[in-house]
């Protein structure tokens, strides 16, 4: 089987697997890394965002063969600071607004929140709730308004 290597949550990491598993599956099944969650496999609940090179991404999408050697995956789990276990303040203000109800969409929903605070300020501009509502990710308990409360609390902070 072919060898595939990145970097995850800060550390490399290598796998043995076929071309054509999807990182998600790469991520949970061979790496033990659950935050991400499967909900759909096609790229539309976005249950499993995470970042590629700080960008968001849907790992349930991607074939473990397009991600290069070089490429950083950071999952809800290296979102923290890995030094001091402090969340990020993404994180504390998903606590602070008490948004979680099951919780399953919630590690996708911070890592889009983050990837989108991050697209807004290198662009120079502010998040408003125009922009929020592009945010795609599917909460089946309905919690959007806390949601968007919780972005705008992360964002300030971060």
């Amino acid at each position: 089987m072919p060898e595939h290597s990145f970097i995850l949550n800060g550390n490399r990491v290598s796998v043995d697997t076929e071309d054509n598993v999807r990182v998600l599956w790469v991520l949970r099944d061979l790496l033990g890394v659950t935050g991400p969650k499967y909900g759909c496999g096609i790229n539309v609940c976005k249950a499993c965002t995470c970042h590629i090179n700080g960008k968001a991404f849907n790992p349930c999408s991607v074939p473990i063969s397009a991600i290069k050697p070089s490429d950083e995956i950071t999952t809800i789990e290296g979102l923290a600071d890995q030094r001091s276990g402090k969340l990020h303040p993404m994180q504390e203000a998903w606590l602070e607004h008490d948004v979680a109800q099951c919780g399953y969409c919630q590690p996708g929903q911070i890592m889009a929140a983050v990837a989108l605070v991050r697209k807004a300020r290198a662009a120079g501009t502010e998040l408003d709730d125009a922009e929020l509502d592009k945010l795609r990710n599917i909460c089946r308990c309905g919690t959007y308004t806390r949601i968007r409360e919780a972005i705008h609390t992360g964002a300030k902070n971060m």
